[in-house]
């Protein structure tokens, strides 16, 4: 909300729209997209230095290019936009922490775009953000400067600034529109995560986002194989997506049924748990754990550097009207079902069906459910989560309870039909 700094330098034609490649089922990026990515510029290394009045965060890149960076408010943070880029980084890169950045994280924000995000320990003012050019044994580095502020003169700053969006519009793909006449059900797959936003991460390594993905695609190839219903995905590579686009998207395409898809983590020190869980929306969460986890998702936007200012932050404003009511009661007919389809072929969590305010739940016309697969913190869970061979059966068992929702309905098309 301060000073947006716009640095215009020569920029490889046609960067801004490279396109972002599916992984493929194995997780690893076919040959056509791994050559796009190593075309890609890059960013090779980060260094943080400074106290706490004054810091610089330093990327070394492969060439120079354009960015723009801005600080937001609820929590205080700086984003900092790029082109798209391919991050080579050591895991350990985001580890640093020092002076006025108590965090960072980086990654793709949309296709054709990557971005930084700096968690900062109170307000700040970008002082500074530019990109240099190589010199001799130097690479072209990024470099943003902050310094410490007061909330009153950050917020003055913010009401008199005037500029263009300070996120940009970050959309699910289109699809077609549904053949005239298709009786077919449309049902919406909501891989969570993606982009900037790993979600959560296994200690060896793995992430949320990639393996909720897999599972996407794997659920998606099973439903599609009956010829049953039509399917789409709010993403199918890894690419962000706002919480409120995945509702949209689900509304907008007049889906029938909406499934996002998740992997859980416990937070270091709170013990352990295991098991899938299946969740509905409620403004009052059933336990203290899924209080915890729909506060945790509903931060992905946050966590990506969207600008919340104009979002509706109340998720009980969303259950007033009597559809939202018929929507909440088939909402919870699909999740009874599938809670016993998961019974025969998956590990339940000890209490398998719980409600909270997932912001990604709010379509007040179209049932949905939130599926934790399991645990990445759990060395058993993850072992299935990361199986082909789980994924498959889950999947299917995750298909039968669509057919058995869906039973009904398709009956009575057919008795029509006739």
């Amino acid at each position: 909300m301060l000073h947006r700094f716009a640095i215009v330098s020569a920029l490889t034609a046609g960067l801004l729209g490279t396109a972002v490649h599916a992984a493929d089922r194995t997780g690893a990026l076919p040959p056509q997209a791994a050559a796009t990515t190593e075309s890609l510029p890059a960013a090779t290394d980060v260094r943080v230095g400074g106290d706490d009045k004054m810091t610089r965060f330093v990327v070394d890149l492969t060439q120079k290019i354009d960015v723009t960076a801005f600080a937001l408010a609820n929590p205080y943070r700086v984003v900092v936009d790029l082109p798209q880029i391919a991050f080579r980084l050591s895991p350990q890169a985001a580890d640093q922490a020092r002076g006025l950045v108590k965090a960072f994280r980086y990654g793709l924000i949309m296709q054709g775009g990557s971005r930084i995000v700096l968690d900062t320990k109170g307000p700040v003012r970008v002082d500074k953000a530019f990109v240099i050019d190589a010199t001799g044994d130097q690479p072209a580095r990024l470099v943003v400067d902050l310094s410490t502020t007061d909330s009153d003169s950050f917020n003055r700053a913010a009401s008199l600034e005037t500029r263009a969006p300070r996120s940009p519009a970050v959309k699910p793909s289109e699809i077609a529109p549904k053949p005239s006449g298709d009786p077919r059900p449309l049902i919406v797959l909501d891989p969570g995560h993606g982009g900037i936003d790993n979600g959560a991460k296994a200690a060896s390594g793995e992430l949320e986002k990639d393996v909720v993905l897999q599972f996407a695609q794997t659920l998606r190839a099973r439903l599609e194989a009956s010829g049953k219903y039509q399917i789409a995905m709010t993403r199918s590579d890894d690419t962000f997506i706002a919480l409120s686009e995945r509702v949209k998207f689900a509304r907008a395409h007049g889906a029938a049924l909406f499934v996002s898809i998740h992997a859980d983590a416990i937070p270091k020190g709170e013990g352990q748990a295991e098991g899938a869980t299946v969740y509905t929306l409620s403004e009052n969460a059933s336990d203290a754990e899924a209080a915890r986890l729909a506060e945790s998702e509903n931060k992905a936007d946050v966590i990506a550097g969207i600008d919340l200012t104009a979002e509706p932050g109340d998720v009980a404003n969303i259950l007033v009207d009597l559809a939202q009511r018929e929507t909440k009661t088939y909402s919870g007919q699909f999740a009874r079902t599938l809670v016993g389809e998961l019974k025969s072929t998956a590990r339940l969590h000890k209490n398998p069906m719980k409600s909270a305010g997932f912001k990604v739940l709010t379509a007040p016309d179209v049932p949905s459910v939130l599926v934790e697969l399991g645990y990445m913190s759990t060395k058993d869970d993850l072992k299935l989560l990361t199986s082909t061979a789980w994924q498959a059966k889950t999947a299917a068992a995750l298909a039968q309870a669509v057919d058995t929702y869906f039973a009904p309905r398709l009956a009575r098309g057919a008795m029509r039909a006739n």
